[in-house]
């Protein structure tokens, strides 16, 4: 019983080897050739054709009743919106994608004032179809996504 083990040990040492003389030994990379770079690849072709701080407000409202009853057993809603405006439109180099950040307050369920931050982005829904929104309520940042004080949310 022992020698097969024995000549299996042998043969997967042996194999191990000459695996990593193949490695040791082999070519190194090059670099690609220049029909070969960028071959089929297209990058983002973005328009800047960002919706207004306004149309983003029923989204932010059913998510934020969603994630508090689902993931905090709170009856917490939006009830109201003030002073929303913006805060910047594509803050950044222009090859990045386009995104409006926009700013204001919130009245909840339970009377209490909140600011609200959030960014409509082109192309940010979901698998890049239409715009995706992320948003922040701050003091109900509970999961600290956005924290301090809803920060990251804003440029």
């Amino acid at each position: 019983m022992r020698v097969p083990f024995k000549s299996l040990k042998n043969l997967t040492i042996a194999a191990l080897g000459g695996l990593f003389g193949l490695l040791a030994f082999g070519e190194t990379a090059q670099a690609a050739y220049p029909w070969e770079l960028n071959f089929g690849l297209f990058g983002p072709n973005y328009d800047g054709r960002v919706k207004p701080c306004e149309a983003a407000l029923g989204t932010i409202t059913s998510q934020f009743q969603e994630k508090e009853s689902t993931f905090w057993n709170s009856a917490l809603q939006i009830t109201a919106y003030g002073q929303i405006h913006e805060t910047a439109f594509r803050p950044w180099q222009s090859d990045i994608i386009p995104r409006r950040y926009c700013s204001g307050e919130v009245q909840l369920s339970d009377g209490s004032l909140h600011k609200v931050h959030f960014s409509i982005i082109e192309d940010g829904g979901f698998a890049g179809f239409g715009q995706g929104i992320e948003w922040c309520v701050t003091g109900l940042d509970r999961n600290w996504a956005y924290n301090p004080s809803c920060r990251a949310a804003r440029p």
